[in-house]
């Protein structure tokens, strides 16, 4: 185990460590901080949860310090996932140092984000559709930007990023240190490394396509129609907080809010929420005002409660590899979690491809089988097959009454969006509407489930039908 202290880092970083109760490095910190205080290019990967935002954090501060007249830009894909970085940048940061930031975010106010980047922050955290907003205004400049940190950079390419990251990244200067960070290293990823990239040092830590030793793991096979009850029977049988994963924004909304009908402290998190909304809802949660959050994928990399006891798959997640993302929300910073997966004949296919990649040597996913209505083992601490087991008694510490006025007469009746996908055609058209009734723009146009054409999956997840359900 590496110490701080034998990092040589400056005086105000140690402070700062101190101040946060921090004194040895995870393997992460341990392998990339040395290299990048020696101003190296770093490409490296590793588990989510093992402390990647101060493994960059630390070498950007100590360049800032050293070098008062340069900047650095954080580019990260999601709005929560900016806000939590800057938050441990922050923290980071000794107290006695002054030093000014920006977060540039979409949803939030265009008039504090301008004021910010008046005074000229030395550090900016944004999300690259919102950066080049700013660029297009000429509201920012790059010119003095010499470290640069893409984080999970396989997800903003996921999510169309491509593009606006090499605008961004032809407004900076050639002489830069570039720390990029990526759960997986596709071609193309591997291609902007070779482009942007000054012969880099390959850091990997651990497998990123296996969850943490810590998680235990279970499946549980049943019809789509049997997943509410399900869900209720295991929130009335584990404690602490629950985040519990739906495959569409629409599945987040309705399902929260039946979850609230019966008492349950409950809450929402999706794209389309504004981001004041967005906001609440994960202070609420972080601070155990809401005991149960409703989430789709957006919420499956870069949300960073300690508390989070389980994670619930109540609906498979679109690519693989956000499997192991999403039951990493628990078991983080060494503590232990629990995480449960809801698979219905629907699901099956995603299912196979998450087994697939959790276990590549038994291609079949055999292991994971079972008949519907029963439960089968998910891979458990150091990679044997464990079942959780049954809790004993009755006893629970409820959240917000939420066991008050329930009754066994008020059955929940699943609604349409909790059932089988309308049947479409390879277009993602509704084969049974009249041909005049579908919509001319094939690329713009709805589907039959709402969807569009160009929110369909990455060429990475083919695996999956062709409705992609945007977070």
């Amino acid at each position: 185990m590496t110490l701080f202290t034998e990092l040589q880092l400056r005086p105000e970083i140690m402070r700062a460590l101190d101040q946060c109760s921090f004194t040895e490095a995870t393997p992460i910190q341990a392998a990339t901080i040395p290299l990048a205080l020696a101003g190296r290019d770093i490409l490296g990967t590793a588990q989510t949860g093992t402390g990647k935002t101060a493994a960059f954090g630390i070498p950007l501060i100590t360049r800032l310090l050293d070098n008062p007249q340069e900047a650095a830009l954080v580019l990260t894909p999601t709005r929560e996932l900016a806000t939590q970085v800057l938050t441990t940048l922050r923290n980071l940061i000794d107290r006695e140092t002054r030093m000014r930031v920006a977060l540039l975010i979409g949803g939030d106010s265009m008039t504090k984000q301008l004021a910010q980047l008046h005074a000229k922050p030395r550090l900016i955290v944004a999300t690259p559709g919102r950066l080049n907003d700013h660029l297009r205004r000429q509201s920012v400049s790059l010119r003095n930007v010499r470290f640069l940190v893409l984080d999970e950079t396989d997800r903003m390419l996921d999510m169309g990023f491509g593009i606006q990251i090499d605008d961004i990244l032809h407004h900076m200067p050639q002489s830069r240190q570039t720390l990029l960070f990526s759960a997986t290293l596709p071609g193309n990823i591997m291609q902007l490394a070779g482009r942007y990239m000054n012969n880099p040092e390959r850091i990997a830590v651990g497998s990123v396509n296996t969850p943490a030793a810590d998680i235990e793991q279970e499946t549980l096979h049943m019809p789509q129609s049997e997943k509410y009850r399900r869900l209720v029977e295991q929130l009335d049988q584990r404690e602490g907080s629950v985040i519990v994963f739906v495959r569409t924004k629409n599945d987040a909304d309705h399902l929260s809010a039946k979850l609230q009908e019966l008492n349950y402290s409950a809450d929402a998190l999706h794209g389309d929420l504004r981001q004041r909304q967005r906001d609440r809802a994960i202070k609420a949660f972080r601070a155990q005002q809401t005991r149960i959050m409703v989430a789709t994928d957006i919420a499956a990399r870069g949300l960073d409660i300690p508390h989070i006891e389980h994670v619930i798959n109540y609906d498979m997640p679109q690519c693989p590899e956000d499997y192991v993302h999403r039951i990493g929300r628990t078991a983080r910073a060494g503590a232990h979690g629990s995480a449960l997966n809801f698979v219905s004949p629907h699901d099956s296919k995603k299912w196979h491809a998450i087994c697939r990649m959790l276990q590549p040597k038994d291609g079949s996913g055999s292991s994971y089988g079972g008949s519907h209505g029963g439960s089968s083992r998910a891979p458990g601490r150091s990679g044997e097959y464990s079942s959780r087991p049954k809790r004993q008694g009755d006893a629970r510490t409820p959240y917000a009454n939420k066991n008050a006025e329930r009754t066994s007469s008020s059955p929940y009746a699943p609604k349409k969006d909790f059932g089988r996908p309308e049947r479409a055609n390879r277009d993602g058209f509704d084969s049974r509407k009249p041909r005049e009734d579908r919509p001319r723009d094939g690329y713009n146009a709805p589907s039959a489930n709402g969807y569009q054409g160009k929110d369909r999956p990455h060429r990475d997840c083919q695996w999956l039908s062709r409705q992609r359900s945007p977070t």
